[in-house]
C-alpha cells in the first residue's frame, strides 16, 4: 500500500530590511527561499516615516530590521499601548553586524539561521539579530 505523506508548511516570517541595509541582502534570502524585501528597493518605502513604515509592515504581515533601536522601541510600545497590533521588529547593531557592501555574508548567515528557528513565528515582538555561531 502506497503511503501518503503530509508536506510540512514552511514557518513564515517575512522581512522587511529597514534602508540601512542593502537590498542585496534581500535577494540573498530571497535566493535561499525566505520572503524579504528592502525599503531601498521602493520608491514609496524609502519616503515613509518610521512610523508610516511599521504600520506599513504590520499590515504587510512583515517584521522591521533595524539597527534604529531608540525609534522603533518608542514606536512598538505606543503601537502596544495603543493596543495596535505589530509585526515585530528584529534589531541589528552595526557592531556586530558592520555594514559592507563588500561582505554582507555575516549578515546574511545571520538572517537566514534567525528564519530558520523552529519557533520563529513564536519569537517576541522585540528580539535582537545574533551572529549564525551563537544561535
Amino acid at each position: 500500500a502506497a503511503r501518503v505523506t503530509r508536506r510540512r508548511q514552511p514557518r513564515r516570517a517575512p522581512l522587511l530590511l529597514d534602508e540601512m541595509h542593502a537590498p542585496t541582502v534581500a535577494e540573498a534570502l530571497r535566493e535561499r527561499g525566505h520572503d524579504v524585501v528592502a525599503v531601498a528597493d521602493f520608491v514609496e518605502l524609502r519616503a515613509m516615516t518610521d512610523d508610516e513604515l511599521l504600520t506599513w509592515a504590520a499590515e504587510d504581515g512583515r517584521r522591521i530590521v533595524t539597527e534604529n533601536v531608540k525609534d522603533f522601541r518608542r514606536l512598538v510600545t505606543r503601537l502596544e499601548e495603543a493596543e495596535r497590533s505589530t509585526a515585530g521588529v528584529l534589531y541589528t547593531s552595526s557592531r556586530t553586524f558592520p555594514r559592507s557592501r563588500r561582505n554582507p555574508g555575516p549578515i546574511i548567515k545571520a538572517l537566514d539561521a534567525w528564519l530558520r528557528q523552529p519557533d520563529v513565528t513564536n519569537r517576541p515582538v522585540e528580539d535582537w539579530l545574533l551572529p549564525a555561531s551563537q544561535r
